[in-house]
């Protein structure tokens, strides 16, 4: 199951127009709590995401690659790779990666951390299979958005974490109105 686990704010945006998620780094949450990271995480075995969030997680998170889990790079620049970290960076449609991280992740689920766009490419191919996101209390006006396409959603669970309404949807697929 390919998951895409993020934050937003409430009018839509998962960084703000400089890429900065100060507004969410300073908001209240259990990372054991409902809908929280660390049971989200023990089931992951996979893990993509766009250039611009590698290199945030590069400026971000020191030294360490965070995720011990196998993890693929969407991009079409030349980008480093961490030293000792099983980083595979890809370009193209995402039927192919999303096949190898199936392959590679052991049976466990898979992670889109980001970013929209991206999620929207897999939702298109139909290889997105829910979003879970975390609301933050919070409104930015502009920004990169939570997931840039006309999409169905079906919600399957909700729950309060400190400062965030947390949702669970199964993506049911393209927006009614736009099958044809």
């Amino acid at each position: 199951m390919l998951t895409y686990h993020t934050a937003t704010t409430l009018d839509g945006f998962i960084a703000d127009p400089d890429d900065s998620l100060d507004w969410l780094l300073r908001q209240q949450h259990d990372a054991s709590g409902p809908f929280g990271f660390d049971e989200f995480m023990a089931g992951i075995g996979a893990v993509v995401m766009g250039s611009t969030t590698y290199e945030w997680v590069l400026a971000h998170e020191g030294d360490a690659w965070p995720y011990a889990m196998p993890t693929w790079v969407m991009t079409s620049r030349d980008l480093a790779p961490v030293e000792g970290a099983d980083i595979r960076f890809a370009s193209g449609d995402v039927r192919a990666v999303h096949e190898e991280m199936t392959a590679a992740a052991g049976g466990k689920d898979l992670w889109l951390v980001g970013g929209g766009d991206l999620a929207g490419q897999f939702a298109e191919a139909g290889l997105l299979d829910e979003v879970v996101v975390s609301v933050a209390p919070v409104t930015l006006g502009a920004g990169r958005p939570l997931l840039p396409r006309r999409l169905d959603l079906e919600l399957v669970g909700s729950a309060v974490n400190g400062a965030f309404v947390c949702a669970r949807y199964r993506v049911a697929g393209p927006l009614l109105e736009d099958r044809a």
